[in-house]
């Protein structure tokens, strides 16, 4: 049912992501529809298909972010701190800052500088984006994001946009107890999402969930 959810307008993609069950609560409606996909894609920004953003990457297909947003939610409170790992464009950074106002914070990690540069300049678009950049609730940062970004740690939610080559012990190591960790790995052909838990003693559970196609979580491409 993805496949069928663009529309015309913001607010027919997100309709037709709920319609097709892949929005389940009202919070990630409002979040979605708080946030102008046509700020942060290319072209045919209502499509609900992936799109090159140039640079080898891409901005996820919208029902991505959807389950994405969905599977971290128990974790996206008021004040939460969380990890965008190959944030992109900064489409998700922006929905997650809109899960975690008012107090949260969001950190967007990309390897290469000019999307973090093209992320800020798309956040800057909107008076809701500029207030989340001016007041430091949203910051954009070039790192390398198999390393998490452990000046800011312990994070509620942690999520990662790219797929990783293995199961990195650092982006665990980072999350408060507990929390969660949304990360898509390959493995072998295939690529498949993992819910990650540390439980409140420390403890880890994995989750395999389904398979997925992203970029790989990989060294910035040589120019």
């Amino acid at each position: 049912m993805a496949w069928h959810s663009s529309g015309a307008t913001n607010m027919d993609l997100i309709h037709n992501l709920e319609r097709n069950g892949l929005i389940e609560s009202e919070r990630v409606k409002k979040a979605m529809l708080g946030v102008d996909r046509a700020h942060y894609a290319p072209a045919a920004p209502y499509e609900d298909s992936p799109q090159s953003i140039g640079h080898f990457a891409t901005i996820s297909a919208p029902h991505m972010h959807a389950s994405a947003c969905e599977s971290l939610l128990p974790f996206l409170k008021p004040g939460s701190k969380v990890l965008d790992i190959g944030s992109g464009s900064g489409y998700l950074t922006h929905v997650l800052a809109e899960l975690v106002k008012p107090d949260g914070t969001v950190i967007g990690i990309d390897h290469i500088q000019p999307l973090v540069d093209l992320a800020e300049k798309n956040m800057a678009k909107s008076e809701e984006g500029r207030d989340l950049l001016k007041s430091g609730a949203v910051k954009f940062i070039k790192a390398d994001g198999r390393l998490g970004w452990k000046e800011s740690a312990p994070y509620d939610a942690i999520h990662v946009g790219a797929a990783a080559a293995e199961h990195h012990k650092e982006l665990t190591d980072q999350l408060k107890a507990p929390g969660r960790l949304f990360v898509p790995v390959a493995e072998g052909w295939m690529q498949h999402i993992y819910v990650i838990d540390k439980k409140e003693d420390g403890s880890v559970e994995k989750k395999k969930m389904y398979g997925v196609q992203y970029v790989p979580l990989t060294d910035a491409p040589k120019t």
